[in-house]
């Protein structure tokens, strides 16, 4: 024990510095979120999360927001448990024939105002699932969509721009 403690105090810190990279974009985008959600709604954004039959990519891709890099919380942003506590929908993936009644009840335990974001080229029209057995179609087939934002799956960044404009057209 001994032996290892005086080869660590020997070499010191040997780890390489880390890579600086260009948050500048994250930080503009974020901050003009802050202000529109400050502005619209006086208090943060509840969003609940919905898969409605999606592969996971597009939830791998919001479970980054929440991570040390971006950090959505810190803009006014937060995931809630329940549609009753939820401003937003945040849709993903095609709708199953399975989800669309638990979609729809959703949507109607959301309180008014309430808007919804389909998420992914899945959410938008079905994507590569459109036209199987199994699927009802985009999230539009089954509640209204105020928002689509594109991309399979959109990065982290993508879907901040995203909500950022959706939030933006609402009135």
């Amino acid at each position: 024990m001994l032996r290892q403690l005086r080869a660590a105090l020997r070499a010191g810190v040997v780890t390489e510095p880390g890579v600086a990279t260009e948050s500048a974009p994250l930080e503009v985008v974020g901050a003009r979120l802050r202000e529109e959600i400050h502005r619209r709604f006086k208090r943060s954004l509840h969003i609940r999360q919905v898969d409605a039959g999606s592969c996971n990519g597009c939830e791998l891709e919001i479970s980054g927001l929440t991570g040390p890099h971006y950090d959505f919380e810190r803009f006014g942003l937060h995931l809630v448990a329940s549609p009753r506590h939820a401003d937003c929908l945040l849709v993903t993936g095609p709708v199953t024939l399975n989800m669309a009644e638990p979609l729809r009840r959703t949507w109607e335990a959301t309180p008014d105002p309430k808007f919804v974001i389909a998420v992914g080229d899945c959410g938008r029209d079905g994507g590569i699932f459109r036209g199987s057995y199994a699927v009802v179609g985009g999230v539009s087939s089954v509640v209204p969509v105020d928002a689509i934002i594109a991309g399979c799956p959109p990065s982290p960044a993508a879907l901040l721009a995203g909500l950022l404009a959706a939030i933006g057209r609402r009135p």
